[in-house]
């Protein structure tokens, strides 16, 4: 898993039938002190999560199948929760 943060969502009129009924969002990975780590890439939203969101992020096509219960779906990133609380000892004891 991934943690990041939804940096973003696409609206389309038009898209891939695996597509119907879920939501995608850019997500960017971050640290755990909420500094931002990589480039965004897209992730299918099964949480309802919204921009802003701490999220966790699994990039596995295996696991975007078993959880959306499709293999029809064109994407190897799936947002698997919304975190309400992180809390993080850097190295050496300070948080």
């Amino acid at each position: 898993m991934i943690l990041c943060k939804v940096t973003g969502s696409i609206v389309s009129t038009k898209k891939d039938p695996g597509f119907q009924g879920y939501k995608l969002m850019f997500v960017t990975p971050i640290r755990p002190d909420g500094s931002f780590l990589g480039k965004p890439f897209l992730a299918i939203d099964v949480t309802s999560s919204g921009k802003g969101d701490t999220v966790l992020v699994i990039k596995d096509g295996g696991s975007l199948q078993m959880i959306t219960g499709s293999k029809k779906i064109p994407e190897n990133a799936i947002i698997a929760g919304v975190v309400d609380n992180l809390e993080y000892a850097a190295p050496g004891g300070q948080s």
